[in-house]
């Protein structure tokens, strides 16, 4: 199903389900910001444009959504701090920056934990999903839905990555928390965290080797510009929360909070599915530019995988044992196992 069939039938079901809510629904005119540290053209631009055409059916035109790109309000962290003070309505936002704010969250981040797309599907849309979102508004943020970020893969600018041994003293930036952080220094790199506006400059003027990112996001960021190899590690999957402040989500009414929950499952199915297609597309545009890609070997991942394996033990503290254990029994229970 295309991108404008899915947007289709999203609508038609969020339609139904306002067909329930009575003729006394209370729906004011509002203004929504989104602030994104991404580019326009990702898929989190397809998602946010099939959630704003929802949202104009249930609300009759009512309700305004801005959306502000490339980190226009400031970075993830920082609007995520603005909606828990209630001076921002809404962020989509990678999980990773927020463990600042959540330290389970950084479950997600722990390597080779989901093993392809249709378990992200099932773990975030089911009960562990809803599990990790029930510890967001003690943080005075709401979790409307998780989109996808999706695997993650290294580029750099030294040498194919077909080994462990091709990490080692690979300058790489990733993400500013302690579990990225631990993975790659696991790995034998020289981790330097760093924010997401900051890595293509950083790359250009040779201040670091690498980064790791999903394909589409190294495509609709240039870094095939300052690039050189890409290796197919997927170490990591982390999903995008879709995030609205709660001191003004409390101020909604039932109904308006029901609208945000539909149609942001709206644009939910129609980011995934977008993203999906074009991570294709991006790996062949990475490509066309020149990159060398590689696949690792089975026998070459598996030496990689358990040498990240302390990973786990050590973030224990910080994502909690529980967390861990209820995740590794979702998965479990996902794969028939």
């Amino acid at each position: 199903m295309n991108t404008k069939s899915l947007v289709a039938a999203g609508l038609a079901a969020t339609l139904l389900a306002s067909s329930v809510i009575p003729a006394h629904a209370q729906v004011s005119e509002r203004t929504i910001r989104i602030a994104n540290g991404i580019a326009e053209d990702h898929p989190v631009g397809d998602g946010v444009d099939a959630m704003k055409e929802c949202v104009a059916e249930r609300t009759g035109g009512a309700w305004t959504i801005n959306a502000f790109w490339s980190s226009a309000l400031g970075d993830d962290l920082q609007s995520a701090q603005a909606l828990r003070s209630g001076t921002l309505e809404m962020v989509i936002s990678s999980s990773s920056p927020l463990v600042a704010i959540e330290p389970a969250l950084g479950v997600f981040d722990l390597p080779f934990l989901i093993s392809n797309e249709q378990e992200a599907d099932a773990l975030l849309d089911g009960e562990f999903g809803k599990y990790m979102a029930d510890m967001m508004p003690k943080h005075n943020l709401v979790n409307l839905s998780f989109w996808e970020n999706g695997f993650r893969n290294l580029s750099n600018s030294v040498r194919p990555v077909e080994s462990l041994e091709d990490f080692q003293g690979m300058r790489v930036r990733v993400m500013q928390n302690n579990i990225f952080l631990d993975t790659f220094q696991t790995l034998g790199t020289n981790a330097q965290p760093m924010a997401f506006g900051e890595v293509f400059t950083a790359l250009e003027t040779g201040a670091i080797d690498a980064q790791e990112n999903p394909y589409v996001t190294i495509d609709t960021s240039r870094f095939f510009e300052v690039q050189d190899y890409v290796s197919n590690t997927r170490h990591a999957y982390t999903p995008f929360m879709v995030l609205f402040s709660k001191p003004i989500f409390d101020t909604y009414s039932a109904e308006e909070q029901q609208i945000l929950v539909d149609c942001t499952a709206v644009g939910r199915d129609v980011q995934r599915q977008a993203s999906r297609e074009l991570s294709e597309q991006s790996l062949q545009r990475i490509k066309d530019a020149g990159l060398e890609v590689n696949d690792i070997s089975e026998e070459n991942m598996a030496e990689i995988r358990a040498a990240v394996a302390p990973v786990y033990e050590r973030s224990a503290a910080s994502i909690g044992a529980d967390v861990i254990e209820r995740v590794n029994a979702e998965l479990a229970k996902i794969r028939g196992q």
